[in-house]
């Protein structure tokens, strides 16, 4: 079954080049003109003066091409926009590659899945009322939507003995629905996504809708896998189950954005029908098995602050889509790419860690060693440029170190009494994890802060830099890599998984994108008090990580000693490397302040 569903992603990615190409050809043979407006002209900024210029004159375009600009947006752009977008939903399934869940967490996560399904429904019909010239359309949708789920459950028993994966029986029609439900909802994103890209303000509002929606997805991701997870599903199986449940988006994208006005008239019935779905669902399967396995008040808990924080997401993209601008839409994109280096940094750990057999201590001793490196690069770069005094420095980087030592210790003793061996933790919270693995993702927590203060700096920097930040990607991915070696090293050598190890440098990469585009967000442009934060963060890797190096030189202090050398002098390296890159790009001229 796994095989078969790996070869279907496998496909359908080879299908989205020729799909665009179908439809290019149709748009080429079937040109539809429309006269556009005089519009800002919205390319990026290239040092020209120019930016912020008006075309005066009409001119013919074909529909896809941005309205709007000098740019031009392809099928094939939209498809790979959403396509990506899609792929973010499989980010929510990270958490269980590293935690199991007992039967009480089991019904928390159903009532966060309530919560995240409930939230999306009305955030649906909020889209298709704005869609449309009244509510009838989505009135009706929500009533087909109901009907619809309610006649596959009947189907569903009719059948009798069903399977999914490895769950068979009632459970797997719970999940065969959810699933089903979550993909049909997904044709409804996908069209707006189209629409949006096709509209007046053209690629900016497209890219921005695409970007709100990607972060949408990774909660809806992490919904789809509580469910898959509470029943037994592998994390590699609710990873793979998720996105598939957002493959719609960018098949329904393409034709949306192609032919907009047909799909604008059927969006709010689309939307309504999908709300409708989950809505029933909600009630009468999500919830009461999430009663089942916990109490009511844990049940509401988890479901009141899912919808809280899909509704403040929500919110805060909307806030900001009244008052964007092409130059922040722009520094998000660049933003994301930020996360490049760290994944591609995790990713050769990996396949060295597998390829020459890495043993425990060796790789411990590596992520040690990039950690000292990356503790005190920023520290020694302010001491010797004189921007911080000797003191200040010392007292925030023990501040930081403190601070990260107490909480560490606060954590491993809080769930030291209920140890069920001597290398095993079971925390009152209900999580089994091992004593090293738990030292190891307090680790990665830190470095976690440390990517998180880069990060703001990074989203002070990209809108200021020249040509939006396009040229901070590479610097900033050598920047990265380091520190994805130092995640995937911890984690692979406390567990012995590959997987697990890249998954958690694909989260350590998603925290600098996430926090330079809440800087953006918050309309941060200035510098000030990044780079206390920044040394109090590189304070806070110390303790950790000598913790971890010690235990490991008990165990064979030569291999660790190897691996501590290596980490230095690989991470010296790649942020050398980055000083010498970013003197001979135009980045260090516009935007000198974020990477050194």
């Amino acid at each position: 079954m796994g095989v078969m569903f790996k070869s279907f992603v496998l496909f359908f990615i080879f299908l989205v080049p020729v799909y665009c190409n179908a439809i290019e050809d149709y748009r080429s043979e079937n040109p539809q003109k429309i006269i556009s407006a005089p519009l800002k002209n919205t390319s990026v900024i290239d040092g020209s003066g120019l930016e912020g210029s008006y075309v005066s004159e009409s001119r013919t375009e074909e529909v896809g091409d941005v309205k709007g600009g000098s740019s031009r947006v392809s099928v094939s752009t939209v498809a790979l926009f959403t396509l990506a977008m899609a792929a973010a939903t499989g980010l929510g399934a990270i958490p269980f590659f590293f935690v199991e869940l007992d039967s009480q967490w089991e019904g928390i996560c159903n009532g966060m899945a309530a919560g995240v399904m409930l939230a999306a429904s009305f955030d649906l019909i909020q889209e298709g009322r704005d869609h449309g010239d009244s509510g009838s359309l989505v009135v009706t949708g929500i009533l087909a939507g109901a009907i619809f789920i309610w006649l596959c459950k009947k189907i569903l028993e009719r059948y009798g003995e069903v399977s999914m994966l490895d769950i068979k029986g009632a459970d797997a029609a719970k999940v065969i629905l959810v699933v089903g439900i979550m993909t049909l909802h997904s044709f409804g994103e996908g069209s707006g996504v189209g629409v949006s890209f096709a509209g007046s303000k053209g690629v900016t509002q497209g890219l921005l809708i695409t970007l709100a929606i990607a972060v949408h997805n990774i909660p809806e991701g992490l919904a789809v896998s509580m469910v898959l997870a509470s029943r037994g599903v592998s994390p590699q199986n609710a990873m793979l189950w998720s996105v598939i449940t957002s493959l719609p988006q960018p098949i329904v994208a393409v034709p949306s954005f192609v032919f907009a006005d047909t799909f604008n008239k059927f969006l709010p019935f689309c939307t309504g029908f999908a709300a409708g779905c989950m809505i029933w669902m909600v009630i009468a399967e999500v919830l009461p098995d999430a009663f089942k396995e916990s109490s009511p008040s844990q049940v509401a808990s988890a479901a009141t602050i899912s919808v809280a924080f899909m509704e403040a997401l929500g919110a805060v993209f909307k806030n900001f889509s009244q008052n964007y601008n092409p130059e922040d839409t722009s520094a998000f994109l660049v933003s994301l790419l930020f996360g490049l280096g760290p994944l591609l940094g995790g990713n050769l750990l990996v396949a060295f860690a597998v390829a020459f057999r890495l043993q425990h201590t060796l790789l411990t001793g590596l992520a040690s060693g990039i950690a000292i490196v990356l503790g005190a690069w920023r520290p020694l770069q302010l001491l010797m440029s004189t921007k911080m005094g000797f003191f200040p420095l010392i007292s925030l980087l023990v501040l930081g170190s403190a601070f990260v030592h107490v909480s560490c210790s606060s954590l491993l003793k809080l769930t030291s009494h209920k140890r069920s061996s001597a290398n095993t933790l079971s925390s009152a919270a209900g999580f089994s994890v091992s004593t090293l693995t738990l030292q190891s993702m307090l680790s990665c927590a830190a470095i976690a802060l440390h990517a998180m203060a880069e990060g703001l700096a990074l989203g002070v920097a990209a809108p200021k830099a020249y040509g939006l930040g396009r040229h901070m990607v590479l610097p900033v991915s050598l920047h990265g890599l380091p520190r994805g070696a130092a995640v995937a090293s911890c984690i692979y050598g406390a567990t012995d998984s590959w997987y697990g190890s890249l998954a958690a440098a694909a989260l350590i990469g998603f925290v600098g994108p996430s926090s330079a585009i809440g800087a953006i967000l918050a309309g941060l442009d200035n510098y000030g008090g990044l780079d206390h934060l920044m040394v109090f963060a590189c304070g806070g890797l110390f303790p950790c990580f000598i913790s971890m190096f010690h235990r490991a030189s008990r165990l064979d202090s030569r291999k660790s000693t190897m691996g501590l050398l290596t980490g230095i002098g690989f991470a010296s390296v790649c942020l050398t490397f980055t000083k010498l890159v970013c003197l001979h790009t135009p980045y260090c001229n516009s935007a000198p302040e974020a990477v050194r």
